[in-house]
């Protein structure tokens, strides 16, 4: 994380802060457009790092956004609490591949842009919409978030 950040100061980009061990990055840029900055973060990583990258770009207001609008507000702490992020409305196109799922161990909804998931813990990477997840990434750009993990990120943008 610490070479990630050094990246993007080396870049000239200010406040530059990473969470966690996540390869998420919170900072300040003058560029306004979010595919813009997109373009210009993914060469930035490409170059630096030697591999293809794909990255979000999402203001920290459309973040909270949708960390507000997950809809299984009832997920007790059994459960993880999940927001995937995808392009081109393939949020929908995941809904109806996963098809009917055992509501005991996960529950997904459509947002824009994004699915939000909850999925009983310990049963991310075994579950029906898990596995789906897994196939479907090889096809299309995606990512996901714990909820806790947004909340943080969210923390680390609040005015000082």
């Amino acid at each position: 994380m610490a070479e990630l950040k050094a990246c993007f100061e080396k870049a000239g980009y200010q406040k530059v802060q990473t969470v966690l061990q996540t390869g998420n990055v919170i900072l300040e840029s003058r560029e306004k457009k979010a595919a813009a900055l997109r373009t210009r973060v993914e060469s930035l990583l490409s170059k630096t790092f030697d591999y293809p990258a794909k990255v979000l770009v999402l203001a920290p207001e459309t973040l909270r956004s949708l960390a507000e609008k997950y809809p299984f507000t009832e997920a007790g702490s059994e459960f993880h609490r999940y927001i995937v992020f995808t392009e081109e409305g393939f949020e929908k196109e995941l809904v109806k591949l996963a098809g009917t799922l055992d509501r005991s161990m996960e529950e997904i909804k459509a947002g824009k842009d994004v699915l939000y998931w909850r999925v009983r813990k310990g049963s991310t990477l075994d579950s029906d919409f898990g596995k789906l997840m897994g196939k479907a990434a090889a096809r299309h750009f995606m990512t996901n978030r714990n909820l806790n993990t947004l909340e943080k990120i969210l923390a680390k943008c609040e005015p000082a």
